[in-house]
């Protein structure tokens, strides 16, 4: 699939991996909904800037929050041809604190509704809207009708102390890569995965410059923070490779994470 005038809807558009992966799908010429819990600030002018990016306030983890989304997309520009779940979070917690209190259910449900459930919801949706507008849709070996590119984590597969959570939910999103690529492929669309390793994103710059100095040290080439900008060419290698499907791609310069 080329990027140049097809339309993506970017979830976590606001800020992080999201908002870089908006601004080079824009760059490259598509148009581009960006989609957060607060309406996402519009990106640089560029050619045919007001008509070829939206700006949507969007919970991934509500139904008619998602509906209305697409609804205002398919209204402005017709048919949607990928989306890109960026859209997450990374509460830490140890199933027992220090002080010997299992984990809140509530912080596990919460990570767990809005990197798993919400990435779920958002592609149901967009493939059952993607199928009301075009009801005779089939695969065709040599057309994309549709990509869906999720974001997991090195997490899933090597996941810390304190990210029993996180760990979980990227986990199940990598889980559901090729059960989705197989049973979307009568469709003609795409399922792939990415599983970032430690980028430099807002979650992340949270820290300490000493505590971001040190994991930079543990990843073995390149030895820094992965770039948001990175994230996004990957992105739109995917889009544009249409062979890959149906799998993950770690991107985390070569680290593997320990326990702590």
């Amino acid at each position: 699939m080329q990027i140049k005038d097809k339309i993506f809807l970017v979830t976590g558009g606001g800020s992080g991996l999201g908002r870089e992966t908006a601004t080079f799908l824009f760059q490259q010429g598509a148009k581009v909904a960006m989609a957060d819990v607060n309406p996402p600030s519009p990106l640089s002018e560029g050619h045919n800037y007001a008509s070829n990016q939206l700006s949507i306030t969007m919970d991934v983890r509500e139904e008619k929050s998602v509906e209305a989304a697409l609804e205002q997309i398919w209204t402005k520009w017709g048919h949607l041809h990928g989306v890109v779940n960026c859209a997450g979070v990374a509460t830490p917690g140890k199933l027992i604190d220090k002080d010997g209190k299992a984990i809140s259910l509530d912080i596990f449900k919460k990570v767990i509704d809005i990197n798993l459930t919400g990435t779920i919801n958002v592609i149901r949706l967009y493939v059952q809207k993607l199928l009301q507008s075009k009801p005779d849709l089939k695969c065709d070996p040599n057309v994309d009708n549709g990509i869906i590119i999720n974001t997991a984590s090195v997490a899933a597969f090597e996941g810390q102390i304190g990210q029993i959570a996180y760990a979980s939910s990227k986990g199940a999103v990598a889980a559901l890569t090729l059960p989705l690529a197989r049973e979307l492929s009568r469709y003609g669309i795409r399922v792939m995965t990415i599983a970032p390793g430690i980028f430099s994103t807002p979650m992340l710059k949270g820290l300490p410059e000493k505590a971001q100095a040190s994991l930079a040290e543990q990843v073995p080439y390149p030895a820094r923070l992965g770039r948001p900008e990175e994230y996004a060419a990957l992105v739109g290698h995917i889009v544009q490779n249409s062979y890959l499907n149906g799998e993950i791609i770690r991107l985390d310069g070569a680290i593997r994470m320990g326990a702590r």
